[in-house]
């Protein structure tokens, strides 16, 4: 053996052990690029997915909202005969204009019992006070 074939040699090794690291270095890319196609496969399929329910969302009509259960008149008679007179009235009513009109003894206790009624009736959202004293059935 001579010199020359030593390194011949040598270089034939070296270059089969770069080609070796080469064929890793290519099939640990392979590997990559495989799981990058999946990951980009499964984005596009999500992607999609959103196309199509914000193109259903979008033919949907709008929902709307359930109507509040009316408010419940208090069970008292006198509350009955109020929203009659209310319902008769062409215009906001004071207390006593109420009181008249349930022919009441306009007595300043009577007033201020109808007034204390009207009031509750505005808690309730069943009357409205426009301004002081003065109570009117709120518009649709």
């Amino acid at each position: 053996m001579t010199g020359g074939e030593l390194t011949v040699g040598a270089v034939l090794a070296r270059l089969e052990e770069r080609e070796r690291e080469l064929v890793a270095q290519a099939e640990a890319a392979r590997e990559r690029v495989a799981e990058l196609s999946a990951q980009l496969e499964e984005l596009h399929r999500t992607a999609e997915e959103i196309r199509i329910t914000r193109k259903t969302l979008l033919v949907l009509p709008e929902p709307v909202p359930p109507a509040p259960p009316p408010p419940k008149l208090p069970d008292h008679p006198a509350y009955q005969q109020i929203m009659t007179v209310f319902t008769a009235a062409d215009g906001p009513l004071r207390a006593r204009q109420v009181c008249e009109a349930m022919d009441l003894q306009i007595a300043p206790n009577t007033i201020n019992n109808a007034r204390l009624k009207l009031k509750r009736l505005v808690e309730r959202g069943i009357l409205a006070e426009t301004e002081q004293g003065l109570f009117t059935q709120p518009r649709p």
